[in-house]
Formats: C-alpha cells, structure tokens, sequence
C-alpha cells in the first residue's frame, strides 16, 4: 500500500534584477505561500528556493531537485506565489505540469492566477494555457518558414541537405564549391556520354551510385535556390551549367521512358531490322540450341499483318553475327569521332548572326520607305516597298531554315560526343544500356541476303555482310 502523500512543495524563484521587487522578494512569497498553507491546513511543507535564477529556461538547481522529489513520490502538491514563478516559458510550464506533476499525481497551485489542478476549474486553466502554447508553437513555425522562405528568395542556402560537390559557409549563408565539384561536372559529362550511375560511381571513386543520382538531379549545382517548386537566383558559385544540367535531365526521362517501354528480356537490335527485298521488318527467333536468328516477318506465317510479301525469299540469318557486325562499326566510328574531337575544330562565324543582322537592316530600310510614303513622296516607291518586303520575308524563312539546323547539328554534336565513348564504355554497360545507346545512334539496318546496311541518326554508312 502506497503512502500518504503529506508534503506540499513550496517554489520559489526571483531573479538577479527582480531581488528586490515588492511582492517579489523571497520573503515576500515565501510569506504568502506559508499563510495560503495555514489556511488550507497543511502543515508539512519543503521550501525550494531559486535565487537569482532566470526562468527562461529549467537549468536551475532547486527546480530539479522538485523534479526529483516530484518522481520520487511524498509530494502532495507544488505551490508557486504566480505563474512566472514556476517558469518564463509557456513551454516549460506545461512541461512541469503536464509531463512531470500530473503523471505522478500532484496538484499544482498557483496564488495569483487561482489555478488549481486538483480542481475541474483549475485543469480547464490549463487546457486553455494549452491551447495558447500550441497556437504560439504554429506561430514560431509559421514565421520560421515565412524566414526561410525570404532569405531563399535572396539566394541564401537553407542550411541543411548540402549538395555533393559543396560545403556550406555558416557565417555567410551560402554553398561554397569543394574538391568534389570537378567531380560534379565529371558526373553530367558522363553520364550525357551515356555513362549509367553505377559506372560513373566506380569510375570517380564515389560510394554509391545513389550519391550520383542525387548529384545529377541538384538543380543547386547550375547557381540556383530551389523551394516548393519555386526557383531563384542563388548567391553560390555554379558548378556546372543551366545547358549541361538540362541536357543531363532530357537524357534521364529518355533512359526512363525506355526502361519503361523495354520488355524484361530485350534483344540488342529488336525493332530496327528490316528486310531488304520486301521492306518488313525482321524478327529475333530461337534457332535451336545455336542460339537466334533474324527472320523476315513475310517468312513469320504467324504473324500475316506483319508480312509485306507471299514469296519473300530472304533467308534468316544469324543474329549473333548482325549485332557483331553494327558493334563493331560502331567501334570503328567512335575511334574516328574520338580523334576529330581531339583535333578540335575553330568554330567559324555563326550564319544566324549574320542573317539577324540583314534582317535588322532590311526592316530599318522598309521603316524609310514606309516613312517617305506617308510624307507623300510615292514615285515608284509602292513598288520599292513590296521588292523589299519580299526580300525581309525571304530573309527571316531563311533565319528560321538555319535555326532548324543549328539545332539538329547541336543534337548531333552531342550524339557525336557519345559515340566517341562507346568503345570504352561498352564493356561496363549493361544489355538494356547497349541496347539504348545503339538506339540512339542507329535509325535502322536493311538485310538484304549477304549485304548489310546499316543507316545511322546523324549519317548513312553501308558496312558488307556475308549471312551463314
């Protein structure tokens, strides 16, 4: 059987400033406490006296042996003279009450406030207090993100999930490249070169492929502040480039889809092959236990929407032997690809350029034309004007022609720069990798009996093929 609790608890606490406040002093509340206590009829009482004692925070050495006391059972009750004696805090009074009084079955008195837990009136007082600290605590949060928010906006880092390739400087807010960001722009590189995560990993000497992963999707890297979507100019020096970055995510959602697309078990050149004399395209089957061959669908009698011909005569023919054969090619391009790349090349002036600025001068001279029209000088300026208009609408189909170009010959400069890796990157890649990359760089391969033509996205080349 559990003993009587007798023992009041009698806190007191002043501050160095508040020693000699009336009603503050610790004669005062101890006075007032003892009396309340006479009143009531209690008559074992424990004096704990904290003075000089901030009440921001529970580092006092009277409040903790109270806590003690409290835990160790014989405390009736805890009488404070008011509210902030017991503590500053809404937080540690809650605490003090809810977490450390009221588990252990002790009432808490406050003179001033008429608070009494050991009443229906006094356990309200406190939900209520409650309610204010939780209201306080989503208020503290709120101004906290509103904080964080603008100083994002000002292009400070948020402090913590420091990208790959940064250390963050405290005392200025902001990320600051380390040894690893030329590891960072080795990362986008190869993996635009076709590289896979796991190879880039092994390849830099980086723990997980995952750390790479994570690298290549931190917009951080191109200078930038990111936050719920939102996107800002950071105060950080970039690593790499906005192209660079971009070039790397177009390549990740292209590697996706297909891995999407791809059936579980996929064969090197499935869906590129066609047959030379009928124009169908041309199958993988099992041939025995030797392995596979390429059949012309029209050959295929279980497939007849796939056919183009009844008599097609196209034998089947080794597909061990055709992906040998494209490989191999492809070798042969990456090593030529690789050397003109080595050589470097002077870029020679920009088309474009020199057609904007025609443009820019066809339409200064139409504007005169115009102007000298409506000033009533016509003559033969009607005529003028539609000869030059003709030609600024010539000009700008001309712009529009050489942009569609550029842009296919950046696309094809990147292929380029692929290709020149596959030879050393082949062995490292897996079946669906090399199935992607050949891909990328294959439009289509026409057998046709012992010829092999292989036609690819940024040239045509024919390569002979003797069928087995």
């Amino acid at each position: 059987m559990k003993a009587r609790k007798e023992t009041r608890a009698l806190y007191v606490r002043v501050s160095t400033e508040a020693q000699a406040e009336e009603g503050y002093s610790i004669g005062a509340q101890t006075e007032r406490l003892r009396a309340y206590c006479t009143a009531m009829g209690w008559t074992q009482t424990e004096l704990y006296v904290d003075g000089g004692f901030s009440g921001s925070s529970l580092e006092r050495p009277q409040i903790q042996r109270l806590i003690g006391d409290v835990g160790s059972g014989g405390i009736a009750a805890v009488l404070v003279y008011k509210l902030d004696r017991l503590s500053r805090s809404q937080k540690d009074t809650l605490y003090l009450i809810e977490d450390v009084f009221m588990p252990n079955g002790v009432d808490f008195i406050s003179l001033n406030e008429s608070i009494d837990t050991s009443t229906p009136y006094g356990r309200a007082m406190i939900g209520i207090l409650s309610a204010f600290a939780q209201l306080e605590r989503e208020n503290i949060c709120m101004r906290t993100r509103m904080g964080m928010l603008e100083r994002v906006k000002q292009g400070y880092w948020r402090g913590s999930g420091v990208p790959f390739g940064y250390d963050y400087d405290p005392e200025r807010g902001i990320l600051v490249p380390n040894a690893d960001a030329e590891s960072v722009r080795r990362i986008y590189e190869l993996y635009i070169r076709g590289y896979s995560a796991r190879m880039i990993a092994n390849m830099l000497g980086i723990s997980s492929e995952k750390v790479v992963t994570n690298a290549l999707t931190r917009r951080a890297n191109t200078g930038v502040v990111t936050s719920r979507g939102e996107v800002y100019a950071g105060r950080h020096q970039a690593v790499i480039s906005e192209e660079l970055y971009e070039l790397a995510m177009e390549k990740m959602r292209e590697r996706s889809s297909r891995a999407r697309a791809a059936p579980a078990k996929c064969h090197l050149l499935t869906g590129l092959v066609y047959c030379g004399e009928c124009g169908a395209r041309m199958r993988y089957i099992k041939w025995g236990k030797a392995g596979f061959k390429l059949m012309c669908y029209s050959r295929d009698k279980g497939k007849p929407h796939m056919r183009r011909s009844d008599n097609c005569e196209n034998p089947p023919v080794w597909a061990e032997e055709v992906e040998n054969a494209v490989i191999s090619d492809l070798f042969r391009l990456s090593v030529n690809l690789e050397a003109d790349r080595l050589k470097g090349r002077t870029p020679g002036p920009e088309p474009s350029e020199a057609l904007r600025e025609r443009i820019r001068l066809a339409e200064a001279k139409l504007k005169r034309l115009y102007n000298l029209y409506a000033a009533g000088e016509e003559g033969a300026l009607m005529e003028t004007i539609e000869e030059n208009r003709s030609a600024l609408a010539r000009l700008r189909e001309e712009l529009a022609r050489e942009e569609a170009v550029r842009s296919s010959t950046k696309r094809l400069e990147r292929l380029g720069s692929e290709i020149a890796s596959i030879k050393e990157a082949w062995p490292y890649l897996s079946g669906l990798e090399r199935q992607q990359i050949i891909r990328d760089c294959v439009e289509k391969i026409v057998i046709t009996g012992e010829r092999l033509e292989i036609y690819y996205t940024f040239d045509g080349r024919d390569s002979d093929f003797r069928a087995a």
